[in-house]
Formats: structure tokens, sequence, C-alpha cells
């Protein structure tokens, strides 16, 4: 004979395992997820304070990145980019996350401030 009050211990609905490529802002699931392109930002922080729960400025390049696509309201990031100056921050789909980060890694970036080895040195003092 079955215990009828086992049917109470399995769950109603299959568990959901997330894959951390969802995520879920206010019960909704957004289309397209948020990407910084750190070879072309400038590390003027707008971003990071403007939508503080998703930007912060990387500490050994001094380039923006987004930490979180769940951090801030859709409107919130949406501001963010605006504030951009070299518009460097774009809406993405999730499914290409993993291939813009494997490019931006072959990439040899230089931290902010800091003199390139491609940049020309100037020769010869500037004129006053």
């Amino acid at each position: 004979m079955t215990d009828p009050s086992q049917a109470f211990l399995a769950p109603s609905q299959p568990a959901v395992v997330p894959s951390g490529c969802e995520p879920c802002l206010g019960g909704e699931l957004r289309e397209q997820a948020v990407w910084v392109d750190e070879a072309v930002c400038i590390g003027c922080r707008y971003c990071a304070h403007v939508a503080t729960n998703t930007f912060v400025i990387e500490q050994r390049l001094g380039r923006s990145r987004a930490i979180r696509q769940d951090g801030d309201s859709t409107e919130r990031i949406q501001e963010a980019i605006e504030t951009c100056p070299v518009d460097c921050i774009h809406w993405v789909p999730f499914e290409r996350l993993n291939d813009l980060r494997a490019e931006l890694d072959r990439q040899d970036l230089q931290p902010l401030g800091m003199p390139s080895p491609a940049r020309l040195r100037r020769s010869t003092p500037a004129a006053e």
C-alpha cells in the first residue's frame, strides 16, 4: 500500500536549473545582455555612477565592466548606455557573451593612463 502523504513531498513542477544567462527582473526575462567593449572604454565611470549594480570599473585596467546582468532595471542600464561618451556599451544576445569575452581576452589591453607600445611617442617637446 502506498503512503498518500508522499504526494506532498514530490515537487509539483520540475526544478528549473538556471544557466546564468537568464537574468530575471521583476519576473520578466530580459531579451538581451549588456556588454562593455573594454577595448574602446576610456574609463570615464559615467556608467558605473548611473547603474551602480550593473557596472564596475575593473581595478587593473581602469575600464568599465558589466558584472551583473540583473543588477539594475533595463531603463537604468539604458540611461547608463546613453551617458557613455565613446559608445562602448551595447545590448547583445546572451548567446554572444562567451564569444565576446573570449575575443576580449585575446586582446592585449593596457591599463588606462599607461603608454601603449603601439602608440607613437613624441620625440621633441611640445611647442609652447
